[in-house]
């Protein structure tokens, strides 16, 4: 028998924190290299990396930071979803987990957000 995709799959709660999981590890992979040349930066001497502080300090900065750290945690908690849902007995309770998951992201994203603006 033939398997259709006709979309159908894609309003599944699974699906969208597979995309999520997904989407979060390639914008943190992408961060990756901006983020060893900002290190890289050490190197080259205390004013280069004190004038590429000064200049984190922005408010656009502050926002990609809460981001970060939003991605971060989206990502460990599918991580661990995934983990979960595979090697637990508790498979059918999918959309806890998902729940779970992406309730623990926003609240350390929220958390940090409330840290950087007191």
């Amino acid at each position: 028998m033939k398997r259709v995709n006709d979309f159908r799959s894609r309003n599944h709660p699974s699906w969208w924190a597979f995309l999520v999981h997904r989407i979060s590890g390639l914008l943190l992979g992408l961060f990756l290299p901006v983020h060893f040349w900002a290190l890289g930066l050490a190197l080259k001497g205390e004013a280069t990396l004190d004038g590429f502080l000064r200049y984190t300090d922005a408010p656009l900065f502050k926002f990609g930071e809460w981001g970060l750290v939003v991605l971060l945690s989206l990502h460990m908690m599918g991580g661990v979803r995934l983990l979960l849902i595979e090697f637990g007995p508790w498979s059918g309770q999918r959309k806890n987990w998902i729940a779970g998951a992406l309730g623990f992201g926003l609240a350390a994203g929220l958390v940090f957000a409330l840290a950087l603006f007191a």
